[in-house]
């Protein structure tokens, strides 16, 4: 992962919001002459995301800290392993610890549990998606997590495709208005998706010819007659109260893809303690 404009953006903000106009514990405790080392540990088992930010955290507060792993993103491990090490200024370490872990702690809990989700459904053709229900800010990081986890990205942003959600069809007055609407609107290149509640509107959807269609909060024995009804004119998606526990009932219906809002929006953190070694005097 390439630790370059915004996303260095986010580390510099992060660490401003922390240390404001200085650490003071810190800087009473210890000087800019003393270094040390510390060392990041997985306290239960996870699946490791966002280590090049947590380097720049560390590097930003002192360029000569150096940061040793092992590992790469995406990697498994156990509890007590050793995700990465970390030496530099003592001082700086300390100021460091806190955004470095939240930004590691954040990222390998969504990769985490996307690998949960990608390994429920192993061995169909379903594709695992992400949502826009990401935490202001942080989208980049989140939806990066999300791919480390082995799920793919839905759309980034509102200008990533035509999506129609029942809002948007609420307040047009109708499936087909919205669809040609939007088809008049947009580049013949972009997709568009419409969302739907049940199979009545599925039939609107396919009469309106959309590229991607979405069966929002369905039973699966409704999102099997959709497919069924479907029947290749579209690619499928599933959504709405997806859980570990009936992810693979949805995927075995047939569809295509499932999005999962909670893969960002309700990812635990991933439980990492940094572990400081001897203070070195200079």
């Amino acid at each position: 992962m390439d630790v370059t404009g915004s996303i260095h953006d986010l580390v510099l903000r992060a660490l401003d919001e922390d240390i404001g106009s200085g650490d003071v514990t810190a800087s009473a405790l210890l000087n800019e002459r003393e270094t040390g080392s510390a060392r990041a540990i997985a306290k239960s088992p996870l699946v490791v995301a966002g280590l090049d930010v947590f380097k720049d955290v560390f590097v930003t507060l002192d360029g000569a800290a150096e940061i040793h792993t092992s590992h790469q993103d995406g990697d498994k491990l156990e509890e007590g392993e050793e995700i990465a090490s970390v030496t530099g200024v003592f001082r700086s370490l300390l100021m460091a610890e806190r955004v470095a872990l939240n930004f590691l702690q954040r990222m390998s809990g969504i990769a985490t549990l996307t690998r949960a989700f990608v390994k429920e459904v192993a061995g169909t053709e379903v594709h695992i998606l992400d949502t826009r229900k990401t935490t202001p800010g942080m989208r980049i990081l989140e939806k990066y997590a999300v791919r480390v986890g082995g799920g793919l990205n839905h759309r980034f942003g509102l200008y990533g495709g035509a999506m129609i959600k029942e809002n948007h069809i609420a307040a047009v007055g109708g499936i087909a208005v919205a669809v040609e609407k939007v088809k008049r609107s947009i580049p013949p290149t972009l997709k568009v998706e419409l969302e739907v509640k049940n199979i009545l509107e599925v039939k609107e959807a396919l009469n309106a010819k959309v590229d991607i269609i979405m069966l929002d909060n369905m039973t699966s024995g409704d999102m099997r007659d959709a497919v069924a009804m479907i029947a290749g004119k579209a690619l499928v998606e599933a959504s709405g109260n997806v859980t570990l526990s009936n992810v693979r009932e949805i995927a075995r219906t047939g569809v295509d893809f499932i999005s999962i809002g909670a893969l960002t929006h309700s990812a635990p953190a991933a439980d990492i303690s940094l572990l400081v070694d001897l203070l070195r005097s200079q």
